[in-house]
């Protein structure tokens, strides 16, 4: 069976349980808290596992896979059905280009450690850090919002009526902002979207709280 070693509030955790639920593959929860004593992720024995010590990893046959857009589509090439990538070349770079904005240019921006040196090397309060945060995510469903409300190729998810990994990564982002009080829902495009993915069981599913480390 595949494990998935990761932490339920990981955004990028989050989009690959969206993925597995998608393709109705099973796997082993296996916790790595980000907190807790120091962060499991440094630990000896995580970091043999993944030298670049960051959530998730996937393993399958003892072979771990790093980062959520890579284990992805590695997912669509073990079970290419239901595919998170259109078939014609136009279209998995448009996919491909939506949801790089979002684990690229969005997610390391407020990631965990960068939100950590903010506070305890930068010596910003709460309110400093989320200027940075509503900054950066303003930037980026601004950005979100004309890719998608300016094509044609939209339709009730981000390309097309079927889920692709450009919405595997837009809800994980959504929960991101809200969590820092940023108002998504004045992007009216990326948020009817995130709406119409919340009503699929895969993506209810992977929501951070009803994963068995969640607390």
């Amino acid at each position: 069976m595949l494990e998935l070693h990761e932490f339920f509030r990981s955004g990028a955790s989050f989009r690959v349980r969206i993925a597995l639920n998608l393709k109705g593959l099973e796997y082993r929860h296996v916790g790595v808290h980000l907190r807790r004593n120091g962060g499991e992720h440094r630990a000896e024995a995580y970091a043999r596992l993944n030298p670049q010590q960051l959530v998730p990893t996937l393993v399958d046959d003892g072979h771990p896979v790093i980062q959520s857009l890579a284990i992805m589509e590695y997912l669509d090439d073990i079970r290419p059905e239901p595919a998170l990538l259109p078939k014609e070349p136009l279209g998995r770079a448009r996919v491909r280009a939506l949801a790089q904005v979002v684990a690229c240019d969005m997610h390391p921006l407020n990631n965990l450690r960068v939100l950590q040196y903010l506070q305890k090397e930068l010596g910003q309060d709460e309110a400093g850090v989320n200027r940075w945060v509503h900054t950066w995510q303003a930037a980026g469903f601004e950005s979100l919002e004309g890719l998608l409300a300016g094509d044609s190729r939209t339709g009730r998810f981000c390309h097309g009526d079927s889920p692709t990994l450009a919405d595997v990564c837009l809800v994980p982002q959504v929960f991101h902002a809200e969590r820092f009080g940023f108002d998504v829902s004045r992007y009216p495009t990326v948020w009817a979207i995130h709406q119409r993915c919340l009503e699929l069981e895969a993506f209810q599913q992977a929501q951070p709280d009803k994963q068995p480390d969640a607390e």
